[in-house]
């Protein structure tokens, strides 16, 4: 029979082939998307840091972000929170004994019996970080400080906050009254939603006018916080500055929180238990470090994953409106060495609620990195007469809401990383040794299969013919 030595050889360097295939696909498939990169910050001189995405809470840098500390006067920023959330800016405030007498450090020499607005008040306690000030709003707002500093920790409770106890109003030295810088972030962040309270800390100059105890002269302030306003030095001015506040006692060192918008990211910085004027250097460094190395993008100018559906169009039913579409306002965070496209995507029903069906939500490097919600747009289809006296849609015939945000298409990204490159090059480097081992095997068959049949002879009949006929000769 003969053998088609050509054939064999095409078929075994085809399999071979085939298998090597398989197996990068694998390796590309697996290894694809498992390096995401996420920048790595600056070392910092304060105890404890973290600079946080205030849409959607995302953490771009983070040091002992869980350690307790003594915050000082940032305290004033929950103070504030709760009484611009529980009071109108035009109440007037009375001073009592104990908010003048009770308090030291900072302040701005209020006397007993002293009527000011709300709005002087805490523009005194934003500013100037006025611990009577604070204290006298504390009283006006609950009664007595003791129901307002349980306010300040059933507040910090709902937020999440864990490592969190405050015992004051204004942040003066207390062994019970401390917090984390992460637990300080989620309450600037909720601050910060707050409009009134928004203009308050970003304003750097206010004028509080004549008192009925100081008749004869005004009230200058001056925000201390040197990043937003040369207060002492122009040496620590940010350009990107919207407010903050300071805080600095003996047993807390200097406390600070910042709020910072660039390229439409806003962004809030809290660092704790700093080193002379550490935290401001540290705050510089922290906020740079994160504009230059993080993006903010729109979810519903990028996402192409996830599409409305096409509704059918003719005749009357061309102007029909789709029944779902994404938040505007939805965004993400991401490294901008990264692709919108990146982001791994899912449907999630966590936050549905009247008009949200939905949220897509977004990770990237094993962190949430922001949604968007599928809200309902309360489109209706028009009526529509197929012929006089036929009503089709009529205004009791309600369209149900449906979801209509489903995969488009289904998009599979894989990045190229130095052992994926390895991976690949090994197995063609295999696959051409196989090649070769194979093509010489196929090329030298005859050789090697006459070499191994002079290695085994062929038995010869005649032995045991001879073999009989002495058997014969014994038999006879």
């Amino acid at each position: 029979m003969k053998i088609d030595r050509k054939r064999i050889k095409k078929k075994l360097v085809g399999c071979i082939g085939a298998i090597a295939v398989t197996v990068c696909s694998f390796s590309l498939n697996t290894q694809g998307s498992q390096l995401q990169y996420w920048p790595q910050g600056p070392e910092v001189q304060s105890s404890a840091a973290i600079v946080m995405e205030l849409s959607t809470g995302l953490i771009l840098y983070e040091k002992n972000i869980h350690d307790v500390h003594y915050p000082a006067s940032i305290t004033k920023i929950l103070t504030t929170l709760l009484a611009v959330e529980n009071s109108t800016m035009d109440e007037v405030v009375t001073f009592s004994k104990d908010s003048v007498f009770n308090t030291e450090g900072s302040g701005i020499a209020r006397d007993v019996g002293e009527e000011m607005t709300m709005e002087q008040c805490l523009y005194a306690v934003m500013l100037a970080s006025a611990n009577e000030c604070a204290y006298a709003v504390a009283e006006h707002v609950a009664g007595d400080i003791q129901s307002f500093v349980d306010m300040m920790n059933e507040r910090c409770a709902a937020l999440g906050c864990k490592n969190t106890h405050f015992n004051n109003c204004n942040g003066l030295p207390d062994e019970q009254h401390y917090t984390s810088v992460y637990d300080m972030a989620l309450i600037a962040r909720e601050a910060y939603s707050n409009e009134t309270f928004r203009i308050i800390c970003g304003t750097k100059t206010y004028t509080i006018p004549f008192t009925n105890k100081h008749e004869d002269e005004e009230t200058f302030l001056q925000n201390h916080h040197q990043m937003l306003y040369p207060y002492r030095t122009r040496e620590h001015l940010y350009d990107y500055c919207l407010g903050g506040k300071t805080g600095y006692t003996l047993a807390a060192n200097s406390t600070l929180v910042t709020y910072a918008e660039k390229d439409g990211m806003t962004l809030v910085c809290v660092v704790m238990d700093a080193p002379g004027s550490g935290h401001y250097e540290d705050t510089r460094a922290l906020l740079d470090f994160c504009f230059d190395n993080f993006k903010k993008m729109n979810v519903s100018e990028n996402e192409e994953t996830y599409g409305n559906q096409e509704e059918e169009k003719s005749g009357n039913f061309n102007n029909s409106q789709p029944f779902v579409s994404l938040d505007q306002e939805g965004s993400v965070i991401l490294p901008v060495t990264a692709e919108f496209k990146d982001a791994d995507s899912q449907i999630i029903y966590d936050y549905a609620g009247k008009d949200v069906l939905g949220s897509i939500q977004y990770t990237y490097s094993d962190r949430i990195v922001g949604r968007a919600d599928i809200v309902a747009t309360g489109a209706q289809i028009d009526q529509f007469q197929f012929h006089e006296g036929e009503e089709v849609f009529g205004d009791n015939h309600q369209v149900e809401e449906t979801e209509s945000m489903i995969p488009s298409k289904e998009k599979k990204v894989f990045q190229i990383t130095p052992g994926l490159i390895f991976t690949v090059l090994a197995g063609l480097l295999i696959l051409v040794i196989l090649i070769f081992i194979i093509r010489k095997l196929a090329d030298n068959f005859y050789r090697i299969k006459r070499k191994f049949m002079m290695h085994h002879k062929v038995k010869t009949p005649y032995k045991e013919i001879k073999k009989n006929k002495r058997f014969g000769r014994k038999n006879r």
